[in-house]
């Protein structure tokens, strides 16, 4: 999650619904442009610079793959959607909703219709003492100097009120760390790495990765799969093994939950397809008597996307040893999973469609992705 932004954003509202307006636009934010970490108190104040009901104001903290112009567009759309009407005076004036961004971490940015840092954030209140509440030694990348500095040398005498209402981060909806352990599964690029990073990452889990990219034997395999598949499957066995287990064991307590982008449970997937009917069979001797000891997952999510869409990705993702990669061994891994949990009246499997999903670039596909996972 390298390519993430870490941006402040001050709200305001003193027009119609107040509390509901910032609630409507904070999960806007959330759906169209990144996640919401945290979410200030709402002050009340006068409105300033012209006569008119006094405004609501918060703050909030949001991580995004955007860049600033783009954020400013979805935020300018996102108040369009709620009813703001620009007038081409430059007026102060009654609005639904207002969004600025304050920071864009240290950005500074001066072009005609976006300015970073905002340039009158450090003479208002009402955006200083929000900010204060939830980034107070963010630094202002062109003063030099934290919020909570700014907000003491403001002279500002605006009156705050904090109302004792609460705004929901819309992230709370998908209640992820009801499960201690989440497996996401899939076939060969089928996106099951991107999701559980993603995850990890959004709801504070402890994240689990196959090191696949280790194993000697995958480029062997891909060449002479006869040759290596008894080796290749053997050393998956154990890595998987000994890697699960030991993450499984260290607790972490600053980490609501555990996701991993694989189960155990592949290892016999993959060399039903992939060994000889001998081989498998002792293979399958040595696979239970080390299964029966691992934690199992208590929600298990399997991304089925279908083999042109595979192919597609596996293309994209530009693995030389992978380029060759058969239909038919990509329909057999497929089947494999399907059959297998078909048989799994134990285990708490969703199975999810992504073939027409791109849940990397697509943010509403991603949100759509949650919705199935912590739905019913």
């Amino acid at each position: 999650m390298d390519n993430l932004t870490t941006y402040y954003i001050a709200l305001g509202s003193n027009k119609g619904d107040k509390f509901k307006n910032l609630q409507a636009a904070i999960q806007a934010i959330y759906n169209q442009i990144g996640n919401v970490k945290l979410i200030s108190k709402i002050y009340k104040s006068e409105a300033l610079g012209f006569v008119s009901d006094d405004f609501f104001n918060c703050c909030l903290i949001l991580e995004s793959e955007l860049k600033p112009s783009k954020v400013l567009r979805n935020l300018l759309d996102i108040e369009t959607e709620l009813g703001r009407v620009r007038t081409k005076t430059n007026a102060y004036e009654a609005r639904t909703i207002d969004l600025d961004i304050v920071f864009a971490e240290d950005a500074i940015i001066e072009t005609k219709i976006l300015q970073l840092p905002h340039p009158e954030m450090h003479k208002r209140k009402f955006v200083l003492q929000p900010l204060a509440d939830i980034a107070p030694k963010v630094n202002h990348p062109v003063f030099n100097r934290t919020v909570e500095e700014l907000l003491s040398a403001c002279e500002d005498k605006s009156v705050l009120e904090p109302l004792n209402v609460w705004l929901k981060n819309p992230s709370k909806a998908y209640n992820l760390g009801q499960f201690n352990y989440i497996a996401i599964e899939g076939n060969i690029g089928a996106g099951k790495t991107s999701l559980a990073t993603k995850i990890a990452h959004d709801f504070n889990a402890k994240l689990i990765l196959e090191r696949f990219a280790d194993n000697p034997f995958l480029p062997k395999f891909y060449k002479d799969a006869s040759r290596y598949a008894f080796p290749l499957e053997m050393s998956f066995l154990a890595d998987r093994y000994q890697q699960i287990s030991d993450d499984l064991e260290q607790l972490d307590l600053f980490k609501d939950f555990v996701v991993s982008d694989y189960d155990v449970f592949k290892s016999l997937i993959f060399s039903k397809i992939t060994l000889q009917n001998d081989e498998f069979k002792l293979y399958r001797k040595l696979f239970y008597l080390m299964y029966k000891d691992i934690s199992k997952p208590e929600l298990y999510v399997y991304l089925y996307q279908n083999t042109e869409r595979l192919q597609q990705n596996i293309k994209k993702r530009g693995r030389k040893y992978e380029q060759d990669i058969a239909d038919e061994y990509l329909e057999k891994i497929n089947s494999g999973y399907l059959e297998f949990l078909k048989t799994q009246s134990g285990l708490n499997v969703k199975i999810i469609d992504v073939s027409d999903r791109d849940f990397v670039k697509n943010r509403a596909d991603y949100i759509w992705i949650l919705e199935q996972v912590c739905g019913e």
